[in-house]
Parts: C-alpha cells; sequence; structure tokens
C-alpha cells in the first residue's frame, strides 16, 4: 500500500482545508434557495456548476503542467502569495476584531429573504433557483479550481489535489444537507485564517525556487516557513488589539 510523502501529505492537507472553507460558503448559499424555493432547481445549478468546474480543471491542468518547472513555480508562488496574503489580511482583521466575523447563519438568513423576495414558485423549473445556486457554487468553485490547479501543478500532482478537493466538498456538502441548516459551527473565521497562512508560505516557498533560489532541506524548509508566517500573523494580531477599538469578538487563534 502506497503511503503519501510529506510534500504529498501537505499539499492534499492545504488543499483539503482550503476547498472545505469554500464549500461552506456555497453550501449556505444552495440551502437557502433550495429551502425556500425548489430544492430541484436548485440541484440542476449545483450539477452544472460542477460540471463546468470540472471542465475548467480539465482543460487547464495540462497547459500548466507543460510549462517548465521554475516558470510554473515562479507564476503559481507569486500567484498564490498575493491570493493568500489576501486571505490572511481578512483573517488577521477578524482575528483583531477589526472586521466582522463571517456568519453562516447571519448568510442564510440573508440568501433566504432574498429568495422569497424573488416571488413564488410557479413552475416545475424555477430558475431563480437555478441562477443563485449555479452562481454561488460556480464562484466558491473557481477559487477551488485555481487552488486544485495550482497546488498540484506545481507538486506535479492535479490528481491528488483533485481528490482532497472533492473529498472537502462532497463531506462538506454531505454534511449541510444531512442537517439542513448552515454549518455554523464549523470553525471557518480560524480555518480561514489557516489557510491564509498555508497559501502564504506555499507562495513564499514556490516563487522563491522560481526565481532561482535553493530551500536547505527542500520541502522540509516548509517546516520552518509555516510556522514562520503563523508566528508573523499572530503578532501582527496582537498588535492590532492593542490599536484600535475593536469591532467584534476576536477569533481565537491560540487554540482552545
Amino acid at each position: 500500500m502506497n503511503t503519501l510523502s510529506g510534500a504529498e501529505a501537505g499539499l492534499a492537507a492545504s488543499v483539503f482545508l482550503a476547498c472545505a472553507v469554500e464549500a461552506v460558503e456555497a453550501t449556505t448559499i444552495v440551502l437557502a434557495v433550495g429551502s425556500t424555493r425548489s430544492w430541484r432547481s436548485a440541484g440542476i445549478g449545483v450539477a452544472a456548476a460542477l460540471g463546468a468546474l470540472a471542465l475548467i480543471v480539465a482543460a487547464m491542468g495540462p497547459a500548466l503542467t507543460a510549462l517548465p518547472i521554475e516558470l510554473l513555480h515562479l507564476v503559481v508562488g507569486g500567484v498564490l502569495l498575493v491570493f493568500g496574503l489576501q486571505w490572511l489580511r481578512k483573517a488577521i482583521l477578524r482575528a483583531a476584531g477589526l472586521k466582522a466575523l463571517h456568519d453562516e447563519l447571519e448568510a442564510f438568513a440573508e440568501e433566504a429573504v432574498a429568495a422569497s423576495a424573488a416571488g413564488s414558485v410557479t413552475e416545475d423549473f424555477d430558475r431563480y433557483s437555478f441562477a443563485i445556486a449555479f452562481k454561488g457554487v460556480l464562484l466558491e468553485g473557481l477559487e477551488v479550481a485555481f487552488i486544485v490547479l495550482t497546488f498540484g501543478a506545481s507538486q506535479g500532482d492535479i490528481p491528488l489535489a483533485a481528490l482532497a478537493a472533492c473529498v472537502a466538498v462532497a463531506l462538506v456538502g454531505a454534511l449541510g444537507f444531512a442537517a439542513r441548516r448552515p454549518l455554523a459551527r464549523v470553525p471557518e473565521n480560524l480555518m480561514k485564517f489557516a489557510v491564509g497562512v498555508m497559501l502564504s508560505s506555499f507562495g513564499i516557498f514556490w516563487g522563491a525556487e522560481g526565481a532561482g533560489a535553493s530551500w536547505p532541506g527542500d520541502d522540509a524548509a516548509l517546516l520552518a516557513i509555516v510556522p514562520a508566517m503563523l508566528a508573523l500573523a499572530l503578532a501582527m494580531v496582537a498588535v492590532l488589539r492593542r490599536g484600535e477599538p475593536r469591532l467584534a469578538s476576536p477569533v481565537r487563534v491560540g487554540g482552545g
């Protein structure tokens, strides 16, 4: 039985966590429109969006893996760093209490109100339910596709990244539809903090490699980069907490 290497395990874990966050938000949208209007039409919208995302990954995957590895690492590293720092910036502000925490119950209520205001369902196929479910899954899924392609191509293992993403999406979707309610107990804000740290760390690692740098210990250097990025983020949270008045309860990023 084959076992995952440290790099492969890190790839799978990072993709799983990031995709789980996106899946929670997409599930909330689908639950709101499905429970308010039409489960059937919302389900068709979900299926259509997943099909479109699968085509995107299938089409772009070979193009990315065909690039020279140095160029691939440079491009992917730069994009991941920008993308990851955006996640991390918002997560730091939430943790410091300077940005409102993301609340799935509130998001669900807003979507449900909008769905109810769209009028009653008069046909077997509800275009509103289809459109909202399709758009929600597609927009959140594009970030999933981006993560799968960048992580998978850089490690030369898009199938593993795609598998981790599928497991995350399937697990979150199954939990959400079994409960028929938003997954409000999922520590989404903490997960976003962790994802921001991971994306930024991999961005630094691959970007430097693409630029010609050589990391001591190769992939093992991530064992130092990730904790260093986490320590920097936590230090920024501590500094911000002592500064401006807080707008929301901070995220407990130190455990517990």
